[in-house]
């Protein structure tokens, strides 16, 4: 999952949680309720950076992990 942003992606099919780490920041974030088509999509793409910004990001509640 080579990219340039983002550096791990998972998920829990039980929980709805999509779990993403960040490169730039080394943040960990939880997005809540996000489908399980999101996830896969999310994985599938190119351009995971531009994934996340487009159908992510401002679109799922979400928490910072610490």
């Amino acid at each position: 999952m080579p990219s340039t942003s983002i550096r791990k992606l998972d998920y829990d099919t039980n929980t709805r949680i999509l779990s993403v780490w960040f490169v730039a920041s080394g943040k960990h974030y939880e997005f809540l309720d996000v489908p399980v088509e999101t996830f896969t999509a999310f994985k599938a793409a190119f351009a995971k950076g531009r994934y996340f910004n487009d159908h992510v990001r401002n679109r799922y509640p979400f928490r910072l992990v610490t």
